[in-house]
């Protein structure tokens, strides 16, 4: 990745340079200081499964265990308290899919300001509900997060209300980067460090402190691959937005990075990686059975990233788990699908003779390859079937890819037709 040529720069509309704030380690320093008392310091806690996969220590961050369920508090608390006496009178508008949203409303609460919030629909019920208990007023628009946001720039310019922005402000990053120092005190003697990412102000917070502290130290991006709007956009040397996303993690299915992001990732961070929905499902499945963690599929990319390559980060690596606001219906989706690409699922079709006994003899051999019938389901008029065949259907729970294949292979063995 190469290093921003023009440190605190972009380029506008029309190729126009405009200056934007520099981010440093006092920055962040000072948000620390700010924050005390109203965050939590949260733990950092071993991973035995992440550890084992790549041979050393894996230490996750968990910002899932932060009030409102996200790091995003850090950030807002930061930008509203530095608010004047008239601009929190006008109050403060935002836009999220919910972490955001969350840390708004329940910053606005304890500054005494009135919030605002845009969220897309379709949006988790769950942190629209959240955000309206906070206190904020919700409005939904749009289906992603920058479509809500045109909205909610337009109630600021309608109303005078203070747009907080998920990401793109100076004062976001520096509250974000909190993290990365209380990481540091933590784990001193850390060589990776892993950071899922939408609009780039939670690497970039974190990626300010850790370098000014420790350069040695690997920062690693982390995006689905179906919102990786970051490597198109270093390519290009400035934020470019994308046409379409499409993926389960809501929390980083961000468009378009932001511009106070952007020259601090292109310069601090080592490299971005994207990963597979199906890793995301895993890594949730995995931190919900390994570490007992219920983390949000934005806050797990991070651990995604390790298992897609766990032979490309150095160790002892810290994996910044961002949230754990997950809606229980996508949780059970998720959980099915992440148990799916484990090899943990089985589904197959078999064709017996239609005959009593038929189906208690395919329950035997699976009962004796040790898999549990989750389901069972019986055609019998197809064309394709003979007179005196029957389709039976089976849904089965496995221990993992290899004891899948032995299952079938016992099938097989017993003199059961499979169907392709």
């Amino acid at each position: 990745m190469s290093p921003r040529t023009s440190p605190g720069t972009s380029t506008g509309a029309g190729g126009r340079a405009e200056q934007l704030p520099a981010v440093t380690l006092e920055d962040v320093r000072a948000a620390d200081a700010l924050l005390d008392g109203v965050v939590r310091r949260t733990p950092l806690e071993p991973s035995a499964a992440l550890s084992e996969l790549l041979g050393g220590p894996v230490l996750l961050k968990c910002e899932n265990l932060q009030h409102a369920g996200s790091f995003k508090i850090r950030g807002a608390y930061t930008r509203m308290s530095r608010l004047s006496q008239a601009e929190r009178e006008r109050g403060v508008v935002a836009a999220s899919a919910g972490n955001h949203a969350q840390g708004v409303a329940l910053a606005a609460r304890l500054l005494g300001i009135r919030s605002t919030i845009w969220m897309p629909v379709g949006a988790p019920i769950p942190k629209v509900e959240a955000t309206r208990r906070y206190g904020a007023e919700v409005h939904q628009a749009g289906t992603t997060v920058d479509e809500a946001l045109v909205h909610a720039l337009a109630h600021e310019r309608e109303t005078g209300a203070v747009l907080i922005h998920p990401f793109d402000h100076a004062d976001i990053v520096a509250g974000q980067g909190t993290v990365g120092l209380e990481l540091l005190e933590q784990a001193p003697d850390v060589r990776t460090v892993v950071v899922c990412t939408g609009g780039g102000g939670l690497v970039a917070g974190i990626a300010t402190a850790v370098k000014a502290l420790a350069p040695h130290v690997r920062v690693v991006a982390a995006q689905a691959e179906g919102a990786a709007a970051w490597p198109a956009s270093l390519d290009a040397g400035e934020p470019r937005a994308l046409a379409r996303m499409a993926t389960m993690a809501d929390g980083i299915a961000v468009g378009r990075p932001g511009d106070v992001p952007f020259g601090l990732v292109r310069e601090l961070v080592d490299d971005v990686v994207t990963v597979a929905e199906e890793s995301l499902s895993r890594a949730l499945l995995m931190l919900l059975e390994r570490s007992k963690l219920v983390v949000e599929p934005a806050g797990a990319a991070a651990a995604a990233a390790l298992l897609e390559a766990p032979e490309a980060f150095e160790p002892p690596v810290a994996v910044v788990l961002s949230g754990g606001n997950v809606d229980p219906l996508l949780l059970m989706r998720v959980i099915r699908h992440g148990m799916a690409a484990a090899g943990r699922y089985l589904g197959c079709r078999v064709r017996v003779p239609d005959r009593p006994g038929a189906l208690s003899g395919v329950l035997a051999v699976l009962a004796e390859a040790d898999a549990n019938v989750l389901e069972v389901f019986h055609t019998r008029t197809t064309a394709a079937l003979a007179v005196d065949e029957v389709e039976i259907g089976l849904q089965l729970e496995t221990k993992g890819h290899d004891h899948a294949t032995a299952v079938l292979a016992a099938l097989a063995a017993s003199g059961v037709r499979p169907v392709a």
